[in-house]
Parts: C-alpha cells; structure tokens; sequence
C-alpha cells in the first residue's frame, strides 16, 4: 500500500474531500465578496464616497471607534491583569460577564444599555439629574455602544498573553529591585506588546463595525450617531449604489486590518 510523503511540515498530499469541503468551506466567504464587487459601481465610486452623508458617517466612525479603543486600552488592560493575575473569588464570574458581549446579540447589549444608562434607566436617570448628561442619541451613547462591543476583545487578547508569559523575567526584575510599576512598564508590557497591539486592533475595528448595539441605544441620526454600518442600512433602502460603495469601503478596511495583523503579529512558527 502506497504511503503519503511525510516532511517536516507534515503529511503531504491532503486528501481531496478535506480538499473539497475547504473550498467549500472558502466559498462562503468568498462568493458575497465576489457578488459586491460585480455589483460595485466603479466609475461613480469616487463621487459616491465624498457624499455628505458619507462623510459625515466616516468621521463619527473614526471618531467614535478611536474613542473607543483608547477607553478599552484604559480600563481593559488593568481588567485583564486582573484576571490573568489575581485568584479572587467570582473571577470566572466576572470573566464571563466581560466577555459576554462577544456572544450576545448587539440589539440585546444595546438594549441593555439603554435600561442602564437612557434618561430613565436605572443610572442614566440619577446622572442626566445631576449632570444634565443624556447619553442616548449622542455621540457620546455611539461611543460608548463601542466600547461595551469591542473591550472584550482586547481583554481576552491581552489576559491570554499575560496567562503565557514566562514570569521568570518579571520575577528577575523584582529581585533587583525593581518596583512594581517599573517591572510593568518595562518588562511586563514590552513582553506581550504583540498581542496588546493586536488586542488594540482587533477592538478598534469591532467599533468600526458596530451596528445593533448602536442603532438601540445611539439612534440612527445624521451626522449625531450614523456611523458607516447605519449609513449603508439606510442606504440600502433608498441610494442601492452607495450602500455598495460604503460595504466595498468596510470590506478594505477590515481585510487590510486582518492581513496586516496575521503577517505582522500572528506569523506561524
């Protein structure tokens, strides 16, 4: 009985139904990109992306995406130290919570942040009292959507890391002296700066891509709260080209960020 070549990165010669259901496989992802690019009007793309609408729907979306990243990077590293880091009593509790927003449907997150946080919800109504504050159809309620979508991202990135990292250079540093702090700044942070980066950007383009939890509790307002994906929703109803244009506009940026990322950070071993 013949025997597959084996080199040193494997078994060579897959076997073709492993073949054919991989293509399949790629097909799904494949076809609707094709079916947008057949569809993508060319010649008008250029007049069609410099629209008002769409201008204005740019801005909020790098706007509210770098917002919030630079929140998740703020309050989301020192949340996953914390569970990578300390053994106290309801993290896998608290773990969960955090990463819930990866599996609940964005309508029901955003929904919940309007319970929350709306004029009448139940901390939304204490602090529009107080401060005035409405955080719903705002850009600050587009932000904030964001932000609950895309911090788990950069958490469960980073606390892996940190979960992987040899604490023998840090425990090295402490030895010499070395504070706390320091040994964060220098050796902890430098250590897992791949996959901090690649936390940052995995977060930034979730928020760049938001649409349920924003459209429940920001609105859909021009120039307010419409970010990319709420122009291209309405757009699909009345203006078919430049909902095409707007979702050929996402699809780059998103497959730049994915490549850049696997050929910079995730390089295989």
């Amino acid at each position: 009985m013949d025997r597959p070549t084996v080199t040193k990165r494997g078994v060579s010669g897959p076997p073709l139904v492993i073949v054919l259901l991989a293509a399949v496989g790629l097909a799904v992802f494949v076809v609707p990109l094709f079916g947008l690019l057949v569809q993508t009007p060319w010649g008008g793309l250029a007049r069609l992306l410099s629209s008002d609408v769409v201008l204005d729907a740019i801005r909020l979306s790098l706007v509210s995406s770098i917002a919030a990243t630079v929140i998740s990077a703020v309050v989301g590293v020192p949340l996953a130290w914390l569970l990578a880091r300390v053994d106290f009593p309801g993290r896998a509790l608290v773990r969960g919570l955090v990463l819930l927003p990866l599996v609940l449907p964005p309508v029901v997150g955003g929904a919940a942040l309007l319970f929350a946080l709306g004029r009448r919800g139940v901390v939304g109504e204490p602090l529009y009292e107080m401060t005035g504050l409405v955080l719903p159809f705002s850009t600050w309620g587009v932000i904030l959507a964001a932000t609950f979508v895309s911090m788990p991202f950069l958490v469960i990135t980073v606390e892996g890391a940190l979960n992987s990292l040899d604490r023998r250079y840090e425990g090295a540093a402490a030895s010499l002296g070395a504070k706390r702090g320091a040994v964060l700044r220098r050796i902890t942070l430098p250590l897992i700066r791949p996959s901090l980066v690649a936390g940052l950007v995995l977060a930034w383009a979730r928020a760049l891509g938001e649409f349920g939890a924003t459209i429940t509790f920001a609105g859909n307002l021009q120039g307010r709260t419409q970010t990319l994906p709420l122009a291209v929703f309405v757009a699909l109803e009345s203006d078919r080209d430049t909902a095409i244009a707007l979702s050929l506009l996402m699809v780059v940026i998103s497959l730049t960020v994915l490549v850049v990322l696997r050929s910079r950070w995730w390089r295989p071993s």
